[in-house]
């Protein structure tokens, strides 16, 4: 196994880390999730959460927002509990998590992304509806912020909740699977986006399916239930560490040569 750490780059090293996770566990109805999970995510850096379904990485967002409960370890999130500093943080969850028959717009999504600041019986006003506004304006849903989210499509939806989190201006955004469904344009613009979140300083955890993207990441964390490795991108994602991570299945790169090799005429280049 093997696991690589990677020191803050941050000018005021001495501050508490955005997120800090030590020996967390995680288990359904006895059946361990995730087992002595410990990571450090520095300020300002896009980490892709990498690993087979099942393998904890959707469970290990939500323990470090407080969803589920830890059977062990902590969680800390500029060095204190999350209850402090929740309004610090953003979600934006799987689109298949969200019930898309509530009667909402784009618009009203986004402005949920305020609430956190509006006190127990405090309502939108004309400020965070123009902070809502140009959140939607950013992921390029202006045009439809009237529009039911139910009639968004999938790429649309996405956009929609990166713009809840947006008008959150949270310093931490935790994104589950944001490029599941969305077509290339969408990828490349959510991409874009995330880039100038952490030249901001924001810290971006995401979780991905996709390894043909893993070099637009600073940090992968390889995760099986437990951690695999972690560290900078081109350190980490090697064939043996994806092997490992993966069970000994064959990698993106092995199953494309795979592909090529068995394939008749009518599929090759030559």
């Amino acid at each position: 196994m093997t696991a690589l750490t990677h020191p803050s780059e941050s000018p005021a090293a001495t501050q508490p880390a955005p997120i800090e996770v030590v020996n967390a566990m995680v288990a359904y109805e006895g059946r361990p999730v995730l087992r002595s999970v410990t990571f450090t995510a520095p300020r300002g850096k896009l980490v892709g959460i990498i690993g087979p379904n099942g393998a904890g990485k959707s469970t290990l967002l939500k323990a470090i927002l407080g969803l589920i409960r830890l059977d062990g370890g902590s969680v800390s999130v500029f060095g204190q509990p999350l209850e402090k500093v929740r309004n610090r943080i953003a979600y934006v969850p799987q689109t298949e998590a969200v019930d898309w028959d509530f009667p909402v717009t784009a618009m009203d999504v986004v402005l949920m992304g305020s609430y956190a600041g509006l006190g127990l019986f405090g309502r939108p006003g004309a400020k965070q509806r123009a902070q809502a506004a140009e959140a939607l304006e950013e992921v390029g849903m202006t045009k439809y912020a009237k529009r039911h989210i139910r009639r968004l499509s999938g790429g649309q939806q996405q956009r929609v909740f990166l713009a809840r989190a947006l008008c959150q201006q949270a310093d931490i955004l935790l994104l589950d699977e944001p490029f599941a469904g969305v077509d290339a344009a969408t990828e490349k613009a959510i991409f874009g986006l995330m880039d100038r979140l952490t030249a901001e300083g924001k810290t971006l955890l995401v979780v991905n399916h996709d390894l043909s993207v893993l070099d637009r990441f600073d940090l992968i964390m390889l995760l099986n239930q437990q951690i695999m490795a972690f560290g900078p991108t081109e350190e980490v994602a090697t064939d043996d560490n994806l092997r490992l991570t993966y069970g000994g299945r064959l990698s993106l790169l092995d199953r494309a040569d795979d592909t090529l090799k068995y394939a008749g005429p009518e599929m090759r280049d030559d």
